[in-house]
């Protein structure tokens, strides 16, 4: 008899506290918030302080200039109260809830607070800006003044889901910002909108503009991610639905 399939599973490991507020990018859709949540890390000089580990799927290990790292990374520092997620594995969306549950787990048993997801999806927008969909106790902490245009209608599923599903019914806040971006190539644009957006949010001095350079550095990597997502999103996905 054939053996049941080993269910995915993940574990978050981390050397220090986390702030009480985690901002977290993923890979997803033009990978404008894993472009932006890197470039921050880099810009406040962050140091990484934790990873995630999962098992049960297929092995992916990044690397730049011959170094290997971790597919998940949590970055800090002492005197900055923003914990940042850089999440270079695609999760598909069968997996989504276990690890999106890990995280949560996590963010229970270490006074996290609050989560800032930071997205970009293939929707039009006139004006290029930064929507939200956002828990109502996030709303009325971080958005009360009218910056951000909510998103009109629609629905979530993936890693979004699973975080925003459980900030509905808990004293977690949780508040995910979208931009429209590109599907097949890095978004730089975006992912510009998305910095600036974490900078109004938390009150941080952030200088988008060396981000172009940082792209140019990073584009091949970008790409072939790009690429490797857009091939796991076209075997798990239908045709008939639009996702963020």
């Amino acid at each position: 008899m054939d053996q049941p399939a080993h269910s995915p599973s993940f574990e978050i490991r981390h050397e220090s506290e986390p702030s009480g507020t985690l901002v977290a990018g993923f890979a997803s859709f033009g990978l404008a918030g894993l472009i932006a949540t890197g470039f921050l890390v880099d810009q406040f000089e962050l140091t990484e302080t934790g990873h995630i580990v999962a098992e049960g799927l297929p092995a992916f290990t990044p690397f730049e200039n011959g170094r290997p790292r971790h597919h998940s990374r949590l970055f800090s520092r002492p005197d900055l109260d923003v914990t940042i997620l850089v999440n270079d594995l695609f999760v598909p969306v069968g997996v989504a809830d276990s690890f999106g549950a890990a995280i949560l787990d996590w963010a229970d048993a270490n006074a996290v607070e609050e989560i800032t997801v930071l997205a970009g999806a293939p929707f039009p927008h006139q004006d290029h800006g930064v929507l939200y969909v956002a828990t109502d106790d996030y709303r009325d902490y971080r958005l009360g003044d009218g910056r951000f245009e909510p998103m009109a209608s629609g629905s979530l599923d993936g890693i979004n889901a699973s975080l925003m599903s459980r900030g509905i019914d808990s004293p977690l806040r949780v508040g995910l910002f979208v931009t429209p971006v590109h599907t097949r190539v890095p978004d730089v644009d975006g992912a510009i909108r998305l910095v600036e957006t974490v900078g109004t949010l938390y009150g941080l001095d952030v200088d988008a503009s060396p981000l172009e350079s940082f792209a140019a550095e990073v584009d091949q990597y970008y790409r072939d991610l790009a690429a490797r997502v857009e091939a796991a999103e076209e075997e798990t996905r239908p045709d008939d639905r639009m996702y963020m």
